[in-house]
């Protein structure tokens, strides 16, 4: 076929989907900020010359996708937009792709590691007193709460985020946050961690150690051994 019998054929979008554009440019634009009300649905009808289920469901959209919050009874508010806000909105995805491909979950371990080590690297270059300190408080807190299983765990993934956002880098402290909420949503149970408690304190301490000492291979190395040896955490979950 020529590219002179190409069908050129033009589509007829659906009002919503154009609705849908013009508000996510207002938003992308700043004429409507974060924690703006929305404009109401007679006022956007009337604006965009459209009706009301057109505006509707573009407003569906925009909450689906978290650029909005719709509360019944109330005028619909703009979200301030994040990195964790954009991860956040991939959680049902991540899930459903762990749970369709044993394998991924495998990837998934594999690029936290990657990801931790280059995380603790950082860490040990630029931390400050206040940052280890951090880090130590956060190793006592799961000392505390030795024999509460689901209490430690909660205060791991506060300890490996804390290492993450030492990086001063949003986007970098948001990945961490969402792999280690989608590995922890599928670790084998909790009695997994039965038993090594006292191991994975004391690994954490050494790597605060090693921080605090600006050691920035011995830091990797730790944690790399940390890492391995805590895997056989996350399985997917039977049954």
């Amino acid at each position: 076929m020529s590219a002179d019998e190409i069908p050129d054929k033009i589509t007829r979008r659906k009002l919503s989907d154009q609705v849908l554009d013009r508000l996510q440019g207002l938003i992308s634009t700043g004429e409507l900020k974060p924690g703006d009300v929305m404009p109401s649905e007679r006022a956007l009808m009337a604006r965009f010359g459209v009706g009301r289920p057109a505006v509707r469901e573009a407003l569906q959209s925009l909450h689906n996708s978290g650029l909005i919050t719709i509360n019944h009874g109330e005028r619909s508010r703009v979200n301030a937009i994040d990195a964790g806000t954009v991860l956040s909105q991939s959680d049902a995805i991540a899930r459903l792709l762990l749970s369709s491909a044993p394998g991924n979950l495998q990837h998934l371990k594999e690029a936290r590691q990657m990801f931790e080590l280059g995380m603790v690297r950082l860490a040990a270059q630029q931390a400050s007193e206040s940052d280890v300190a951090g880090l130590r408080a956060l190793v006592e807190e799961q000392r505390r709460n030795l024999g509460n299983a689901k209490a430690f765990v909660s205060a791991d993934m506060a300890f490996h985020t804390r290492l993450a956002q030492m990086s001063g880098n949003p986007i970098m402290a948001a990945v961490s946050g969402a792999m280690l909420a989608w590995l922890f949503e599928y670790h084998g149970g909790l009695l997994h961690w039965s038993g090594k408690e006292d191991i994975t304190l004391a690994e954490h301490g050494r790597i605060v150690d090693l921080i605090a000492a600006h050691d920035e291979e011995g830091a990797v190395a730790e944690m790399a051994r940390h890492l391995t040896r805590a895997e056989g955490a996350f399985e997917p979950r039977q049954g």
